[in-house]
C-alpha cells in the first residue's frame, strides 16, 4: 500500500513540476503563432501588439473548441507545466511557452 502512494505522489509530483520537454521558452520572438495566454484574467498581458487569446488555466478543459489546433505560443505565469500538458493531451500542437514574470535564457 505505501508503494502505490508512493508512485501516485511522484506521478503527481512530475506532471506538475517537471517541464515539458522539445518546447522551447521564447519571449517577444514569436512569429506565426496564436498567442494564447492562461494566465488568471486579472494579469492580462497589456505589451503586445498582436491579438491575444486570453483563457484562464482554470477554464482550459472547458473549452477545447475555442482554442485553434495550430501552432501555439503559450504565456503562463506559474501553472506553465499544468497547462502545456492540458493542451498538448487535447492534441494542440504548442511550439513555444514564456513566463511572464521568468526572463528567457
Amino acid at each position: 500500500m505505501l508503494i502505490i502512494i508512493f508512485v501516485i505522489l511522484v506521478l503527481f509530483t512530475y506532471k506538475r513540476y517537471i517541464p515539458v520537454k522539445d518546447i522551447p521558452c521564447q519571449k517577444n520572438e514569436v512569429q506565426d503563432a496564436i498567442l494564447l495566454d492562461i494566465r488568471a484574467f486579472n494579469h492580462k498581458r497589456d505589451d503586445v501588439d498582436k491579438e491575444v487569446l486570453n483563457i484562464s488555466y482554470a477554464y482550459l478543459k472547458r473549452v477545447n473548441e475555442v482554442i485553434p489546433h495550430e501552432n501555439i505560443h503559450v504565456i503562463a505565469s506559474d501553472k506553465l507545466n499544468l497547462g502545456l500538458c492540458t493542451l498538448i493531451g487535447k492534441g494542440i500542437k504548442v511550439t513555444s511557452y514564456e513566463i511572464s514574470d521568468y526572463i528567457c535564457k
